[in-house]
């Protein structure tokens, strides 16, 4: 047998290779759509039940997800992502990612730094969280105001409550 399960759902060494090769590949297909601004390509590789987080816009469902990536890359005129350092196993990976752009609301430059876990289900991205400098990104997307204050919780929340204020908005034009 050259891999999958035996004898009462054992995985095999040679099943488990498999399925961490797939995993891998997933990631770098969800990245590489991402690079390419295919956001249908990039829900592709999500879990119906996919749960999103990430220090802006926190904790998101699949609906909520998948309208944040639809957003993010309709509103992204000079976005570059470029992704390294792929590992997977059968349950999880992860990925250094970063991100250029121009902030929308203040036209600054953000060259944001990431680093991404996922959880596989059913071969599909179930949960993707991503984590970065919140601090830094405000600095870059902010200014001054946030290099000054970005590490203060009132402001963390003032930044998460905007973005889920637009979040929303968009999810309503969208209907």
């Amino acid at each position: 047998m050259s891999g999958g399960t035996m004898n009462g759902g054992t995985t095999t060494a040679a099943g488990s290779a498999s399925n961490s090769a797939a995993n891998a590949a997933l990631i770098e297909r969800f990245y590489g759509a991402f690079g390419r601004r295919d956001v249908n390509a990039m829900l592709e590789c999500y879990h119906a039940e996919v749960v999103f987080s990430d220090p802006v816009f926190g904790t998101l469902a699949a609906a909520e997800t998948c309208a944040m990536w639809r957003m993010l890359n309709g509103r992204a005129r000079d976005l570059r992502v470029e992704f390294r350092d792929v590992k997977a196993n059968e349950h999880s990976g992860r990925a250094h990612w970063e991100a250029w752009y121009t902030f929308a609301s203040t036209g600054r430059a953000v060259h944001n730094r990431i680093d991404a876990e996922f959880h596989f289900t059913d071969a599909l991205i179930v949960r993707h969280i991503d984590r970065f400098s919140l601090w830094r990104w405000a600095a870059m997307a902010l200014g001054a105001k946030g290099a000054m204050l970005g590490w203060v919780p009132s402001v963390r929340g003032a930044i998460r409550a905007q973005a889920a204020k637009g979040l929303a908005a968009f999810r309503a034009a969208e209907k």
